[in-house]
């Protein structure tokens, strides 16, 4: 992610993942964006159904596909994904 890039996190929220727990999912990384002042800069959005159900909570980062297996599992990989990196730059 460069500085003059923005990113833009989109969480499914079909009613599969959201059986799974993608609304504590976004409330989540919603709150680690705000926590590190991030909110105005990573775009964070719901999607209807991604078409991978069945696999887990699906997200992606920009274009790039993610599932995870938990809410937990989500956090952290929004952390080292998104959170790290941005803190990184600033």
């Amino acid at each position: 992610m460069s500085k003059d890039q923005s990113t833009t996190v989109t969480v499914c929220v079909g009613s599969s993942c959201h059986i799974k727990g993608a609304r504590n999912v976004i409330m989540r990384f919603n709150e680690l964006l705000k926590k590190h002042g991030l909110d105005g800069k990573i775009e964070l959005k719901g999607s209807f159904c991604m078409e991978r159900c069945g696999e887990g909570v699906n997200w992606q980062i920009d274009e790039k596909p993610l599932t995870s297996s938990s809410v937990e599992d989500a956090v952290k990989s929004f952390e080292e994904m998104i959170i790290k990196p941005a803190k990184g730059q600033m």
